[in-house]
């Protein structure tokens, strides 16, 4: 692959060395399905990713009345598909002129608030020279044409541009130009809590010409069976296959077949309740991978390894049940399918078992067990002792200290529910993907109660210079122990500021821009990745420097430091299960599982009534899930309120409380199927978590 690129591309590509092992041995090419989003691209979705799109244009552009012609005409992505108002985003950009514009100032007195334009810039500077309006004259003065002039005009070359000294030789209006600058890059809207001091000028507004939908008359004036295409699209899946298979047509039936084919894949993976035209950067981590998953399923390639990481996340017990039958599918193909895991139903059904520990940080690293699944539970296994562990624990319910009240609500695909909420114990929200649980608890409650503490998978930072130690406010008492042994200032020893690596600044690493590739990041050649300068090395406490300390794990700085609020932080580390984590590694490096338990472990420090906490066993192991429900006990003993959405029936069945959302996903749930104790789920007929959780409490 490397040697179809040019010389100079070549030279200028990552050098990769050799991988840290001595042999790999008959190695087949690999297909990785991780978890990450699939970028924040408005003009990506789940139709485009997965190819169903491609499909229904060849279909509309058969068989659709009228005929029109090609299939790009109902590409929303093609010039001559698109909507000619948002440019096939079905959303249109648009400047806040509050934000943008201080009209009691003049254009030479700094009216025009945005970056670009600050007062002496080059920006800033041709606009005054250019004086395509009054420079001098305050913008609350301005007459509406002046205005519109300033902020819309279509581009107009300049008269006496030369004379007047300036580098552009047209002028178009400023608002216009950045509007249309963010479109054509089609990057979707930024969290508010996210925007920088650019993005946070632009509002999105769903287009007013084509509602949303993307796509130019046109295109929406062809049907199928009484359906346009853009009305196909914003189906649920479990309804656009339904109208794929009432089409009966000899010709196009090999594209229907493919099509149906995706369509079938999709649902039974347990994402029916998404549509075709929902953008790909609001995709959960576990929605973008089984999104991937079901495009491998249309792959007809043989003798591949397939690796998975976590490929259970998210999912209800039903959904895992169908998801195994879709990896063995993968396998009797023909290839090999490798999946990190550790839901208990999943390793069960393995043919064979790779077990790594025997604990986590410098105590694992090592093959506990290797071999067929039957073998496991008379090793030395943890994971061997909790996965045949049959034992039922007699269960203790706390009683509620009264009730929160949510009434009809309506929020996304509910039905008019009114729920009880008990106070001052556990309350876990079940239900499969889509039934409604993240729309109750956030969009409901949340919302009714602000003051509490809500903790969820977000990424906590995207900056490489954040790490747990600064994220959980330990590294500042690390500096100042470090100051107070070598009497050095402590802003020193922080690779933010005075003891940054001049080189690359405190980051570890060079960064190259490679505009036909992947930026590309080496390892600082100065101060090998340490981050800080030589000078800043040689000071020590207790023998090891400030990158020896940030190199260690959390159970081992544990170990290392004496003073009790350092070890007070670290101990809340170990209690969530991230014992192993190092200190300086990136907050942006984290998983989403342990990017919560972080969360977890900082708010542990404050007080509060009520906690929610979305999905927090993702990434644990089955003996971490023990600790971490120690921790929620903690909480509930103290008289919180604790509110966990979960799929792990390991922490089902500890709730005091369950509400189970249903019965099915999108559109078909939306429902209150159960509200009561655990004991009492097993018995409601309508309930797919009910049948699930029978085995966890019978003894």
């Amino acid at each position: 692959l490397i040697e179809t690129f040019s010389t100079f591309a070549r030279t200028r590509m990552p050098k990769l060395s050799r991988p840290d092992v001595d042999d790999i041995l008959n190695l087949s090419t690999a297909i990785v399905i991780d978890q990450k989003r699939m970028g924040n691209n408005l003009r990506s979705t789940v139709g485009t990713a997965t190819e169903i799109n491609t499909y229904l244009r060849l279909l509309f552009s058969r068989l659709g009345k009228p005929f029109i012609g090609p299939s790009f005409y109902f590409s929303f992505n093609h010039p001559e598909g698109m909507c000619p108002h948002c440019h096939g985003l079905g959303k249109q950009v648009k400047i806040d002129l509050d934000l943008f514009l201080d009209k009691e100032k003049s254009v030479r007195g700094g009216a025009i608030t945005h970056p670009h334009y600050k007062t002496g810039g080059f920006l800033w500077n041709e606009l005054v020279n250019l004086a395509i309006v009054d420079p001098e004259k305050p913008l609350k003065e301005f007459s509406d044409e002046e205005l519109n002039l300033l902020l819309y005009s279509e581009p107009f070359v300049i008269k006496n541009s030369k004379e007047k000294l300036a580098y552009n030789r047209t002028f178009e209006g400023i608002a216009r130009k950045l509007e249309k600058a963010v479109t054509t890059k089609a990057e979707d809207e930024t969290d508010e809590d996210e925007k920088n001091a650019y993005t946070r000028y632009f509002n999105y507004q769903t287009c007013q010409h084509c509602g949303g939908s993307r796509l130019n008359e046109r295109a929406k004036s062809v049907t199928i069976n009484g359906c346009t295409i853009d009305q196909v699209c914003s189906f649920e899946l479990v309804d656009v296959l339904p109208y794929l298979q009432e089409i009966k047509d000899e010709i196009s039936k090999p594209i229907l077949r493919k099509a149906q084919f995706l369509l079938q894949q999709l649902i039974e993976i347990g994402v029916g309740y998404l549509s075709l035209d929902r953008a790909v950067g609001t995709l959960s981590g576990g929605e973008s991978q089984r999104v991937k998953m079901s495009k491998q399923m249309d792959c007809n390639l043989t003798d591949m390894l397939y690796v998975l990481d976590e490929p259970s996340i998210g999912l209800h017990p039903r959904e895992t049940e169908n998801l195994l039958k879709i990896l063995f599918r993968l396998k009797d193909r023909g290839n090999s399918i490798f999946v990190v895991e550790h839901d208990p139903d999943i390793i069960k059904a393995a043919e064979w078992i790779v077990d790594i520990g025997p604990g986590a940080g410098k105590h694992g690293g090592n093959v506990v067990y290797n071999g067929e699944p039957s073998g496991l539970e008379n090793s030395q296994s943890i994971t061997g002792k909790y996965l045949f562990n049959d034992k039922k624990n007699g269960f203790k319910r706390k009683a509620a200290n009264g009730f929160f009240e949510i009434k009809n609500a309506t929020a996304n695909n509910l039905k008019n529910v009114s729920v009880k909420i008990p106070k001052t114990v556990l309350t876990c929200v079940t239900g499969v993907a889509g039934s409604g649980k993240s729309s109750l608890v956030h969009q409901c409650f949340d919302k009714q109660h602000p003051e509490a503490i809500v903790i969820d998978q977000s990424p906590i930072g995207k900056s490489s210079r954040a790490n747990a130690a600064t994220f959980i406010g330990v590294f500042d008492l690390i500096r100042k122990e470090f100051a107070s042994a070598t009497t050095a200032d402590a802003s020193l020893f922080s690779f933010n500021s005075k003891g940054a690596c001049p080189k690359c600044n405190g980051q570890g690493v060079l960064s190259f821009e490679l505009h036909f590739l992947d930026s590309v990041k080496t390892i600082c050649d100065e101060c090998e990745g340490k981050r800080y300068h030589s000078e800043v090395l040689e000071w020590k406490f207790q023998g090891k420097n400030i990158a020896e300390v940030l190199d260690m794990t959390v159970n081992q700085a544990y170990e290392f430091f004496t003073a009790v609020k350092i070890r007070k932080h670290f101990r809340l580390l170990q209690d969530v299960g991230l014992g192993y984590l190092k200190l300086g590694q990136s907050l942006s490096s984290l998983s989403g599982g342990e990017s919560q338990r972080l969360k977890i472990a900082a708010e542990l420090n404050r007080e509060s009534n009520i906690y929610i906490m979305d999905e927090p066993t993702t990434g644990l192991h089955m003996s971490d899930i023990d600790t971490f429900y120690k921790i929620v006990k903690t909480l509930v003993d103290n008289n919180n309120t604790v509110v966990i959405i979960e799929h792990n029936l390991d922490i089902i069945k500890y709730a005091d409380w369950i509400i189970d959302m249903g019965p099915e996903g999108g559109k078909n749930g939306g429902e209150l199927i159960f509200e009561g104790l655990p004991e009492d789920i097993v018995n409601c007929e309508r309930s797919h978590t009910g049948k699930y959780l029978k085995n966890c409490l019978q003894a």
